[in-house]
């Protein structure tokens, strides 16, 4: 939050702008999202498919390799299929036993035990793919629309970022429970005084000098205002201590 001022260093009317850090926070969300979904994508178009190639490639290499130098071996021409071997490349296995995948696979760099994904896995990285662009883009979008939104602090009230004219008179409760650990703060009013319970948002983190509305609010409130309050438990040590004559203070 901001470090607070005295109301007669922000004359007023006050407006209080989007800040620097809520545009790098949603900057860095957006740009996570489409790095993710890139990704996804990437996998489902040609990471997963060259993985099952591989798969392929060593199913081909059991029955054609491996294959061939059982039925050589039996039918007692295996003296030729190592001189076929060595023309293709093909590993030849060593004393007597046959060609392993890992001698073929090392050279190609080629993993040992390569996964088979299935067409559903497949798809599903699809959808991850466009369902996180989708969020990048709704990410972005919100990230533009805020360029123009703004808090602004009169004298006996406040403008919210939709428009919303707020007059301090009509707050009848403050929650401002989340205010020092996330710098919100909310305003409940009834529009002069009778209606529908509303509420208001005060973004600190959000907006620059946001502060000032909470302590001009404050500074004329006679309603309810609520406040963090101690952990349950630690209130709970705290009778049973007191309780406790055996402890002294």
């Amino acid at each position: 939050m901001d470090e607070k001022t005295t109301p007669a260093q922000d004359p007023l009317p006050l407006i209080c702008h989007v800040t620097p850090w809520y545009y790098r926070r949603m900057g860095l969300i957006t740009a996570v999202l489409v790095g993710m979904g890139l990704y996804f994508l990437y996998d489902g178009k040609w990471g997963y498919p060259k993985t099952n190639a591989i798969a392929d490639e060593k199913v081909w290499f059991e029955k054609e390799v491996q294959g061939s130098f059982e039925k050589a071996q039996k039918e007692g021409t295996l003296d030729a299929w190592l001189e076929s071997a060595k023309a293709k490349s093909w590993p030849t296995g060593s004393d007597g036993e046959p060609p392993k995948w890992i001698s073929y696979a090392t050279p190609r760099n080629l993993p040992e035990d390569p996964k088979r994904y299935t067409q559903e896995e497949i798809d599903g990285q699809f959808w991850w793919g466009y369902g996180t662009l989708g969020m990048a883009a709704i990410g972005a979008i919100s990230f533009l629309l805020n360029f123009r939104k703004t808090l602004r602090l009169e004298a006996d009230h406040f403008v919210a970022d939709n428009g919303t004219v707020v007059r301090f008179a009509d707050v009848f409760r403050v929650d401002k429970r989340k205010w020092d650990d996330k710098g919100l703060a909310y305003a409940y009013y009834r529009v002069d005084g009778s209606g529908p319970e509303r509420k208001a948002v005060i973004d600190d983190l959000k907006y620059h000098k946001a502060f000032r509305i909470l302590d001009s609010i404050l500074s004329q409130f006679k309603g309810e205002l609520i406040e963090k309050v101690a952990e349950e438990e630690d209130e709970t040590e705290s009778q049973e201590t007191e309780s406790d004559p055996n402890v002294t203070s």
